[in-house]
């Protein structure tokens, strides 16, 4: 089994916004749905207890997540103990095959951001008036509130003299904000920040603001609304769970994808099926089944000599693989392409030729979820050599009537069909692959004896 990384996304706020409550719904909801969440509670204070009626961690699992993670500095609910306070990415990272990751603090984590402020607590309201006030003057998001503050006023909390103006140049320089200055009252609060201890007035000004992370904002405040607007952010309303859902599902949800790994048949250098021929022993195919498979919701395998294959039912009796053959006679890569798309049940497709020995499930999740961020009707890696379509994503609604009109002009080569003008082509640069795997090699094939000898001895090399 390969440990793909879980998509995650954080939900903040501040003491007693209502986090858990707005989370446990969360929760329910998208387990409803049929997805397999996992989950983060984190303490900002040393210790805390867990599993029993009340808790949030009992609360997050009562209410569907498969793996709650509880973690405070210097120790996770795992109950191993760490040296200072565990980075929210190394937990996601140690949370694999989730569908989706739903984290509970952690504003710093660098994940997308779900902000909650709520009428009833103070601390939200300054905050909500905060960032209304940026969205107003055109601050960015994210706007370092202490740093103005810090230009503004002495460390003594008295004005600078013309620092207002001078302040307004920069911003206009950097284009960072819009360059007018903060109304008199909220100076006052940020003045107090800037100057404020760690525990003292108003520490959420400095700490707990909603930055270029944030994704979204969950509110009943009209201020925190209407500044969430100005910035293009889309608003929640605090019972509004099944809204909130659809837009984590849609955004941040793996999406199902069909894997197909491309068999074919006989290979003329191998001498046989290329998925037949033995690798550390066994059939290759195995080896792109156990790397892939973990990622795929519909795992088909393409094949002009199934019969040759029906050993993988009983070799992996739990995946129910699709044997598919192939739907045209004549060989070729756009071919194979039409037969994948054709054969796949879920609207995005994997398809992966069945000879590279490093192909990679984390490679297939970042494809996926590019494709879901940009829209894109492929996905594709490009390098130096050009693309990779056997490692690739595709919507297959949108991609299969483009391959037909292809393989009606005759084209054969996979990629001959991405300047059809309905097909939006996503490529994936070699740094996003690296990102996802960083081991890299995924697109090696094994075309000869020699090569598939070599790729042996590289893999018991480590």
């Amino acid at each position: 089994m390969v440990n793909v990384p879980s998509p995650a996304v954080s939900i903040v706020g501040r003491h007693n916004s209502g986090k858990t409550t707005l989370i446990v719904k969360l929760i329910e909801e998208l387990v409803a749905r049929g997805h397999d969440v996992g989950s983060v509670k984190h303490h900002s204070h040393k210790g805390f207890d867990i599993d029993y009626p009340g808790k949030d961690s009992y609360r997050h699992r009562e209410a569907g997540a498969s793996e709650t993670v509880i973690a405070a500095p210097g120790q996770i609910a795992r109950m191993k103990t760490l040296k200072g306070e565990a980075e929210c990415s190394d937990i996601v990272r140690s949370m694999p095959g989730h569908d989706i990751v739903v984290v509970e603090g952690y504003r710093k984590s660098g994940l997308p951001t779900i902000e909650l402020m709520r009428s009833g607590n103070e601390a939200d309201q300054r905050v909500a008036e905060a960032f209304a006030l940026g969205a107003e003057r055109g601050w960015a998001l994210g706007t370092d509130f202490t740093q103005i503050a810090k230009c503004l006023f002495t460390p003594e909390g008295e004005r600078i003299e013309g620092a207002e103006e001078a302040l307004d140049d920069n911003l206009r320089n950097d284009g960072e904000c819009a360059a007018q200055a903060p109304a008199d009252e909220v100076l006052d609060e940020l003045a107090a920040a800037a100057a404020a201890a760690e525990d003292g007035i108003h520490p959420d000004l400095v700490r707990k603001m909603p930055g270029v992370n944030t994704v979204a904002i969950v509110t009943d405040i009209p201020r925190a609304i209407e500044a969430a607007a100005i910035y293009g952010i889309p608003a929640f309303d605090l019972n509004d769970t099944i809204a909130l859902a659809d837009f984590v599902e849609s955004h941040f949800v793996r999406p199902r994808v069909t894997v197909v790994i491309q068999a074919g048949g006989e290979s003329r250098r191998m001498g046989r099926s290329k998925a037949t021929v033995p690798f550390l022993g066994r059939p290759l195919i195995c080896r792109l089944i156990e790397r892939l498979s973990p990622v795929a919701d519909d795992l088909v395998i393409t094949t002009n000599e199934p019969d040759n294959l029906t050993f993988l039912h009983q070799e992996f009796p739990q995946l129910n693989i699709q044997l598919v053959c192939d739907i045209f006679s004549s060989r070729g890569a756009l071919p194979g392409l039409y037969t994948a798309l054709q054969a796949a049940r879920n609207p995005y497709v994997a398809i992966v030729a069945c000879d590279m020995v490093f192909a990679s499930g984390a490679l297939v999740v970042a494809e996926a979820l590019c494709m879901n961020e940009t829209g894109a009707d492929v996905v594709v890696p490009v390098n130096k050599h050009g693309f990779e379509p056997f490692h690739a994503m595709y919507r297959r609604m949108e991609c299969l009537p483009a391959v037909r009109r292809a393989l009606d002009r005759g084209e054969k080569r996979a990629q001959s069909f991405f300047g059809d003008e309905s097909v939006v082509v996503h490529e994936f640069p070699q740094s996003k692959v690296l990102e996802a795997e960083p081991m890299g090699g995924c697109f090696i094939n094994a075309n000869t004896p020699d090569e598939l000898h070599a790729l042996e001895d590289m893999v018991m090399e480590g």
